[in-house]
Protein backbone atom coordinates (compact mmCIF):
# COMPACT_ATOMS: atom_id res chain seq x y z
CA UNK A 1 0.00 0.00 0.00
CA UNK A 2 1.58 3.63 -1.37
CA UNK A 3 2.19 6.47 1.57
CA UNK A 4 1.99 10.00 1.49
CA UNK A 5 3.24 12.47 3.91
CA UNK A 6 0.42 14.85 4.46
CA UNK A 7 1.79 18.52 6.06
CA UNK A 8 -0.74 20.90 7.16
CA UNK A 9 0.34 24.74 7.12
CA UNK A 10 2.74 24.95 9.75
CA UNK A 11 2.40 21.62 11.56
CA UNK A 12 4.02 17.99 11.56
CA UNK A 13 3.98 15.77 8.68
CA UNK A 14 1.81 12.65 9.06
CA UNK A 15 1.68 10.11 7.08
CA UNK A 16 -1.42 8.28 5.51
CA UNK A 17 -1.79 4.86 3.53
CA UNK A 18 -3.73 5.64 0.47
CA UNK A 19 -6.47 3.13 -0.31
CA UNK A 20 -7.78 4.08 -3.72
CA UNK A 21 -8.20 7.27 -5.79
CA UNK A 22 -10.66 8.58 -8.56
CA UNK A 23 -11.11 11.34 -11.10
CA UNK A 24 -14.18 13.08 -10.79
CA UNK A 25 -14.96 16.13 -13.62
CA UNK A 26 -11.08 16.03 -13.83
CA UNK A 27 -10.06 16.49 -10.32
CA UNK A 28 -8.33 13.91 -8.25
CA UNK A 29 -9.45 12.63 -5.29
CA UNK A 30 -7.88 9.61 -2.81
CA UNK A 31 -9.08 7.99 -0.08
CA UNK A 32 -6.44 7.79 3.13
CA UNK A 33 -5.87 6.32 6.34
CA UNK A 34 -3.44 6.96 8.99
CA UNK A 35 -4.03 2.39 10.00
CA UNK A 36 -2.16 -0.02 8.66
CA UNK A 37 -4.24 -2.49 5.78
CA UNK A 38 -5.04 -4.91 8.84
CA UNK A 39 -6.07 -2.09 11.66
CA UNK A 40 -9.28 0.03 11.73
CA UNK A 41 -8.67 3.73 11.45
CA UNK A 42 -10.40 6.58 10.52
CA UNK A 43 -10.58 7.57 6.53
CA UNK A 44 -10.28 10.74 4.90
CA UNK A 45 -10.78 11.88 1.54
CA UNK A 46 -8.13 14.88 -0.01
CA UNK A 47 -8.61 16.63 -3.08
CA UNK A 48 -5.93 17.70 -5.11
CA UNK A 49 -4.75 20.80 -6.65
CA UNK A 50 -1.67 21.66 -8.66
CA UNK A 51 0.93 23.99 -6.26
CA UNK A 52 1.23 27.57 -6.97
CA UNK A 53 4.36 26.53 -9.10
CA UNK A 54 2.96 23.51 -10.79
CA UNK A 55 5.79 20.83 -10.29
CA UNK A 56 3.88 19.02 -7.15
CA UNK A 57 0.25 18.00 -5.95
CA UNK A 58 -1.06 19.72 -3.27
CA UNK A 59 -3.84 17.64 -1.23
CA UNK A 60 -6.56 19.22 0.92
CA UNK A 61 -8.96 18.22 3.04
CA UNK A 62 -13.02 17.83 1.04
CA UNK A 63 -14.66 19.93 3.81
CA UNK A 64 -17.98 21.02 1.03
CA UNK A 65 -20.64 18.44 2.50
CA UNK A 66 -22.35 18.24 -0.83
CA UNK A 67 -18.95 17.43 -2.40
CA UNK A 68 -17.86 14.99 0.26
CA UNK A 69 -20.93 12.90 -0.14
CA UNK A 70 -20.60 12.47 -3.75
CA UNK A 71 -16.93 11.34 -3.81
CA UNK A 72 -18.20 8.84 -0.69
CA UNK A 73 -20.36 7.54 -2.71
CA UNK A 74 -17.91 6.95 -5.11
CA UNK A 75 -15.82 4.91 -2.99
CA UNK A 76 -18.13 3.19 -1.45
CA UNK A 77 -19.12 1.57 -5.12
CA UNK A 78 -15.01 0.85 -5.45
CA UNK A 79 -14.34 -0.29 -2.21
CA UNK A 80 -17.16 -3.21 -0.51
CA UNK A 81 -15.21 -3.34 2.36
CA UNK A 82 -14.99 -0.38 3.91
CA UNK A 83 -17.74 1.07 6.66
CA UNK A 84 -18.33 4.79 5.86
CA UNK A 85 -20.21 5.54 8.49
Amino acid sequence: MKKIAFTPDGEQAVEFYVLEQTTIGGVTYILVTEAAEEDDGEAYILKAAPDTEGEEQVYSMVEDDEELAAVVGIFENMLDDIDFA
